[in-house]
């Protein structure tokens, strides 16, 4: 009787040590689970903190005397109605997430930098969702816009009015440089195309510098002036030092000029821009100005010197861009 008694006990000893033993692991078990689950909570919340500074991480950008708030990494950006922009792109190999384009398309002027970019609307008209959508982090907008439209960009990203003022053309530039991370390259071209300028001078004669020479774009059919800094003037004027005709330097804006008082003007070398995008109910207002016989007295047409398009017609004029390959096109015909 002693003996299964204290077989019994002994039994009983064994069956508390083993229900220890497992309440034991399985405490240990959930420890070690709730150890993972917080490590990994942590880790989830660190990458969600980190993501939060990245977004709240900001700097400030001067331009033209006015200072922009814009996030530290510009990365992802729009250009609505700054063809100037679109320019500048070009130089810069800058490749906007959207960009303007032209009857629906990008034209083969913008080929370079718009291979993955969304149209944003044309370029007086940008379209507002499309432009919410590519979550932009920098819009570069136009001076000529409305202050209405600017302010409906401003709520979907920072957004910044770029020049269309030719002589702005510097600081435009050194502005995609710094939104791009492309300050020295910025700076290169500058110095570059001041160099090729000093050029040019030396390349042309007195006797070119002497003639009278306009450049003039046709538009929906009519003839069009510029006042000297504007359009491809500075290069023409302020540059390469060609006397400012009377007409140009009473021009306030953009002007309209009839044939009879273009040929008044008689320039000695004409520079024309035609571009179809702009005449598309006149498509045939190029040649009806190179066969009509008043044009034809005009010293340029007569002599020769008469340059159609030496560069793009979509070309603005008082870009970095604008200004390189006008330079270029314009001293070789004038040198010939």
């Amino acid at each position: 009787m002693k003996q299964t008694k204290w077989i019994v006990g002994l039994l009983l000893v064994f069956m508390l040590a083993l229900t220890a033993c497992g309440e034991k692991k399985e405490t240990s078990g959930t420890a070690s689970g709730n150890a993972t689950a917080n490590a990994e909570t942590n880790v989830e919340a660190s990458e969600n903190s980190e993501a939060q500074q990245a977004q709240q991480e900001t700097r400030t950008v001067k331009y033209l005397d006015k200072e922009y708030t814009l996030p530290a990494k510009t990365e992802r950006i729009v250009i609505t109605g700054a063809v100037e922009a679109m320019e500048d792109s070009i130089v810069l190999d800058v490749k906007p997430v959207g960009a303007i384009t032209f009857s629906g398309e990008f034209p083969e002027l913008f080929q370079s930098i718009t291979t993955d970019a969304e149209s944003v609307g044309e370029k007086t008209e940008p379209n507002f969702e499309t432009i919410l959508a590519l979550k932009p982090d920098v819009i570069l907008g136009s001076t000529k816009f409305k202050p209405e439209v600017m302010e409906q960009l401003s709520k979907i990203a920072p957004t910044i009015p770029y020049s269309h003022v030719s002589t702005d053309w510097e600081s435009n530039l050194q502005l995609l440089g710094e939104l791009s991370g492309k300050q020295e390259q910025a700076k290169q071209t500058i110095e570059k195309y001041k160099a090729d300028l000093e050029t040019a001078k030396s390349q042309l004669s007195d006797t070119v510098k002497g003639g009278k020479v306009i450049a003039l774009r046709i538009r929906a059919g009519e003839l069009y002036i510029y006042p000297e800094k504007v359009f491809f003037n500075p290069v023409l004027y302020e540059e390469l030092g060609f006397t400012v005709p009377a007409e140009v330097k009473a021009a306030k804006a953009q002007e309209l000029v009839s044939k009879e008082k273009f040929a008044e003007m008689n320039p000695d070398y004409l520079f024309l821009q035609f571009s179809p995008d702009e005449n598309k109910d006149t498509p045939n207002a190029l040649e009806e100005f190179q066969n009509d016989p008043i044009i034809k007295n005009i010293s340029a047409v007569k002599n020769g010197k008469l340059f159609v398009n030496v560069v793009d017609p979509l070309a603005q004029g008082g870009t970095a861009y604008s200004k390189i390959e006008f330079l270029k096109a314009a001293v070789s015909q004038l040198t010939k």
